[in-house]
């Protein structure tokens, strides 16, 4: 059996400022749409449902972010500054080439690193940022 991962969803309220901090970061935007109705509903269980939806793909088009906006249902819950060892969706982690360029590119957006840029034995460079709404991503430079 062969599994291979699609995507990952977040839930914004500032889809526009999502797409800016995930284009600075290197991903390109797919395609942008209204996922709406019923059918939508059936699948996530919340009824009818509007929601804008962007699909983020990675340069080497190996990964996907899916960023979604609830127009409705209205969002029932904030997960956005839980702590890293919180329960639940973590972060999403992004392998970079030049970590302190992606840094210095990503503060433009507003992102603020959230504890320290560390080394990881001899393998790699690692730190955490917040960005826009408070969306955790993890980044990583490998070393040698």
């Amino acid at each position: 059996m062969t599994v291979k991962m699609d995507n990952v969803g977040i839930v914004v309220e500032d889809l526009a400022a999502a797409i800016e901090f995930f284009q600075e970061l290197g991903l390109e935007l797919e395609g942008r749409t209204l996922v709406e109705g019923a059918w939508a509903g059936r699948v996530t269980g919340l009824g009818d449902q509007r929601v804008e939806i962007a699909m983020m793909r990675t340069p080497d088009g190996h990964g996907r972010l899916e960023l979604s906006r609830f127009i409705e249902p209205s969002v029932v819950a904030d997960h956005r500054t839980a702590p890293v060892n919180a329960l639940g969706y973590l972060r999403v982690m992004f392998a970079v080439d030049d970590l302190d360029a992606t840094l210095d590119r990503l503060s433009g957006r507003g992102s603020e690193l959230v504890g320290e840029v560390v080394e990881f034995g001899d393998v790699y460079r690692l730190c955490y940022v917040r960005g826009p709404e408070g969306i955790l991503v993890g980044l990583a430079q490998k070393l040698g």
